[in-house]
């Protein structure tokens, strides 16, 4: 019984963080159906004001007691996840969700490769990059947006950040963590979405796909995310998170009729190949301790 519960506990945080990429990357579908009414700037402060007050009443964040050096990863998780979504959307706004998705792994990419001790971890960067590099729509096509794959790269950033600091606020926090950090981001970037968003943002036919993108998109993901995050090692969830991308697509191929080529199905395999690997490794690899 002991060996059950043990191989349980190890699965469950892949588990939670499989569940958490298929539902952001739906909930990025749906919001994409929102820009003609609402805008990318107006979607994204609907889904994180609407996520944000879901998650306080499910976490009830305010008896939290945060410890004085708390408040610095906190800020940073904050932050970082508020501009994480601003710039994602503006990204999603001018690119296919595979190809977006594809150039924001960057981010997670590069704590994988930096926090990599062993000759395998490398091996499973390479093939996941390997995989990423045939997504990318630039291979195929004569035009990609610039200014997209830009703010693609800048929400790939503030990912790495999400990664590095929402383990740290897990650890110091708990799931409460995630709620705060949905308030900070929520100070952050609601006022500038709103402001950018047209008057149709508050029409019936934009306010309830909306309470769905916050569910799907902020406050299930956000809680699974926390699980995973606080359970595995640093490098082992970025590598996982290489699976991104071909959820992404098969999520815009299902709700967005955005289809791929031969090669880039191919190179969904190689990201599967590399997730699964990364798998494997996470049940063998004790994460290591977060200093306080």
């Amino acid at each position: 019984m002991s060996a059950l519960k043990a191989r349980i506990g190890a699965i469950a945080p892949i588990l939670a963080l499989l569940a958490s990429m298929v539902s952001v990357q739906s909930g990025a579908s749906i919001a994409k159906t929102l820009f003609p009414l609402a805008g990318p700037a107006g979607t994204v402060a609907l889904r994180i004001a609407f996520g944000t007050v879901l998650l306080c009443l499910a976490l009830r964040p305010w008896r939290t007691r945060i410890r004085r050096d708390s408040w610095l990863p906190l800020g940073v998780y904050g932050i970082s996840l508020g501009i994480m979504n601003f710039l994602f959307y503006e990204a999603l706004d001018r690119l296919p969700i595979g190809l977006a998705v594809a150039v924001e792994f960057i981010g997670p990419l590069a704590v994988a490769v930096l926090n990599s001790r062993r000759v395998i971890d490398y091996l499973w960067v390479v093939i996941a990059a390997t995989g990423l590099v045939l997504l990318l729509p630039v291979l195929h096509q004569t035009h990609v947006d610039l200014a997209g794959v830009l703010f693609a790269l800048g929400a790939g950033a503030c990912w790495a950040l999400y990664i590095v600091f929402g383990q740290k606020v897990g650890h110091h926090l708990g799931p409460q963590g995630v709620a705060l950090g949905s308030l900070i981001s929520a100070v952050l970037i609601v006022p500038v979405g709103l402001l950018n968003a047209p008057a149709t943002i508050f029409s019936r036919a934009v306010l309830l796909p909306g309470l769905a993108v916050a569910f799907l998109s902020t406050a299930l993901p956000y809680l699974l995310d926390m699980i995973a995050l606080t359970r595995l090692p640093a490098r082992t969830f970025s590598v996982l998170m290489s699976l991104e991308p071909a959820v992404g697509a098969l999520s815009g191929l299902v709700f967005l009729g955005e289809r791929l080529t031969p090669t880039q199905w191919s190179a969904i395999l190689l990201v599967i190949v590399a997730s699964c690997g990364a798998a494997t490794a996470a049940r063998q690899t004790i994460p290591a301790p977060i200093p306080d």
